[in-house]
């Protein structure tokens, strides 16, 4: 699958393309280098460039174009200064405002908090790499389109809001007075993943961490390390290597479960392993995890792992070979009590302390890979996890390019993520409309991810339709025939007739595959109180999700619930006066903590599904 992504690479470095007589000017080639990505790089050397970086604002990218639209001589990039008292140079980061990174820009400052555009970043740092290393600089996610350069010289373009990529500094970096300047650019477009029209906020800027990564000459880059599928006493993967030595012996071992084995690189780096283990077996109940060290002759990873199958069989989902009701919620990635990007592993603990009081075993993390945090703290909290692709509503589906940057995108939150126990479900849309281009393309991903990662399960979150005439609904999105898992997003009681329509309707599907109501809910502003019938009051949400439980407990192949949501969210559609305020309110906390009638409906309900 890494075809994909230097397909991808190329395409956009051919777009941003750098004018040929400009190139010695900033020492570098006409693209700049490609985007890289190292796994687990919180357990490697870091220096973190965290903190408050000076920001200028472009909306014209003045900064970057100059009135002809060629590459600016007098970009931001270059850092410029006076060389005299007549020199004109009509910039200065040292003199502009200041933003904190991780964040993003939207929620730091009153003037941006509509923005969507350029906006530049700039660091300085002294940095004295040991002879022999390499050096790369790190971003857990920028969103959305990124440039970045180093003392002048660019390094090379991301594209995507939501997953990490490293840049090779390795040469470049000095020992003193270095600046790394980003140009962030987060207009929404029409070929973009996600597009144009979104029901969340489109924050803006460096919204992850940023930190220098520095490893040996050759170095473990990346590994799998999972149960053999189908096994629960094999553990199977594979290591890859990278740099000038890549042929050497590599130990991959479990000290605790005193399971070893050695195998020897090829050529590119890379060798396939398998070990017996007698493992105790990661749950939510019980989420055990091994220290699990990657050994090259010249470096050495450890991580944190878990262990456990997933599996369905009929409409049965399966943990560690045992039937399982998945007892969830969704979630954006909104940042609890201070509204704006989330990204900290306090805020993970908070968002996923909150499902657990709830009742919850699951969470689906929509509508995008969520920060590294999260899924670290739910392998650590005992939370199973939907990871969901930003594929979502209306994609440009025949363009050639947007399934590049959807595939890439896929890919690097696969290559984050695929040693995360609690990752049992990627998902590769939500609600897009049936077309043939988008079951092509979506069927195309679905194929991605199980050549990726055969030891997990596909789901999207689909659509349904109703029988005219009768009181069916229908789950029979094609795209069901290459899912393991069926998602489906229903409103009954809200977008779909008053709450108890759901009394009356029955559901049916025409694959023998398990169910998981992947949303369902209602808006409620926190402390509007009235009678059930009256909507916005927590009293009209509560009353929907006591119509929905009981049509829920009546569908056969139903084996999970992930309501819309765990907390209230900013989305720019949301504008009614007093009550919505730029929120979608169909959260079960509001973004002040404050828990909503409806949450303990579904804690009840989530209580009776724990006893049976």
């Amino acid at each position: 699958m890494n075809g994909y992504r230097a397909a991808l690479t190329i395409l956009l470095c051919m777009a941003g393309a750098w004018p040929v007589q400009l190139s010695a000017q900033l020492q570098l080639g006409p693209a700049g280098g490609p985007s890289f990505q190292i796994t687990n790089v919180q357990a490697r050397k870091v220096t973190s460039l965290n903190g408050k970086w000076r920001t200028i604002v472009d909306p014209y990218e003045n900064g970057y174009y100059d009135f002809r639209m060629q590459l600016s001589r007098e970009g931001y990039f270059l850092n410029l200064k006076p060389k005299d008292k007549a020199d004109r140079v009509e910039y200065d980061f040292d003199s502009s405002e200041t933003l904190n990174v991780p964040g993003d820009w939207n929620s730091q400052r009153d003037s941006l908090f509509f923005y969507e555009g350029t906006l530049w970043y700039k660091k300085s740092f002294d940095y004295q790499a040991k002879p022999g290393n390499r050096i790369f600089l790190h971003f857990g996610g920028a969103n959305y389109e990124t440039i970045v350069f180093l003392n002048g010289e660019r390094l090379g373009m991301h594209v995507g809001g939501f997953t990490p990529f490293d840049f090779e500094i390795t040469g470049k970096v000095r020992a003193r007075d270095n600046f790394v300047i980003v140009k962030v650019d987060n207009k929404r477009r029409r070929d973009g993943v996600p597009t144009l029209n979104t029901d969340w906020w489109n924050y803006g800027g460096l919204t992850r961490e940023v930190t220098l990564v520095e490893v040996p000459a050759t170095f473990v880059k990346d590994y799998f390390v999972q149960l053999k599928k189908g096994s629960m006493d094999t553990i199977a993967g594979w290591v890859r290597l990278n740099g000038a030595q890549p042929a050497q012996r590599v130990t991959v071992s479990i000290p605790e479960a005193h399971a070893s084995v050695t195998v020897r690189t090829n050529a590119q780096g890379y060798a396939a392993f398998s070990l017996p283990a007698q493992l105790t077996l990661w749950t939510p109940d019980n989420p055990t995890l091994y220290e699990v060290r990657v050994e090259a002759e010249g470096d050495s990873v450890r991580e944190q792992i878990g262990f456990r199958t997933i599996e369905t069989r009929g409409t049965e989902i399966l943990l560690n070979g045992k039937p399982l009701f998945l007892r969830g919620i969704s979630a954006h990635e909104e940042a609890p009590f201070r509204a704006g990007r989330a990204f900290s592993a306090e805020d993970s603990r908070t968002l996923l302390g909150w499902a657990k009081e709830l009742g919850c075993n699951f969470i689906r993390l929509a509508h995008y890979p969520h920060n590294e945090n999260m899924l670290r703290e739910a392998d650590r909290m005992g939370v199973l996890v939907w990871s969901e692709a930003p594929v979502y509503w209306m994609i440009d589906w025949e363009n050639p390019e947007t399934f590049l940057n959807a595939s890439n995108q896929l890919t690097e939150v696969l290559t984050r993520d695929r040693n995360r126990a609690a990752i049992i479900l990627w998902s590769v849309a939500n609600e897009t409309p049936i077309t043939e281009a988008r079951n092509t393309f979506l069927k195309k991903l679905a194929a991605l991810v199980k050549a990726e990662d055969p030891t997990r399960l596909t789901t999207a979150a689909m659509m349904h339709h109703e029988v005219a005439g009768t009181t069916e609904v229908v789950l029979d999105d094609p795209l069901g025939d290459v899912l393991d898992v069926l998602g489906c997003n229903e409103y009954l009681g809200w977008y779909d007739g008053a709450p108890e329509k759901a009394d009356r309707v029955t559901w049916k599907s025409p694959y023998n595959k398990p169910l998981i109501m992947s949303e369902f809910g209602a808006d409620a502003l926190s402390g509007l109180h009235g009678d059930e019938g009256t909507r916005w009051t927590e009293e009209f949400q509560e009353n929907i999700y006591h119509h929905q439980v009981g049509m829920l407990n009546k569908i056969p192949f139903l084996r999970g619930t992930s309501p819309w949501v765990l907390m209230d969210f900013r989305s720019p559609r949301r504008v009614l006066p007093n009550v919505q305020d730029f929120f979608n309110r169909k959260g079960l906390v509001s973004e002040r903590g404050e828990k909503k009638k409806a949450f303990f409906v579904l804690q009840e309900f989530y209580r009776e599904k724990a006893r049976q």
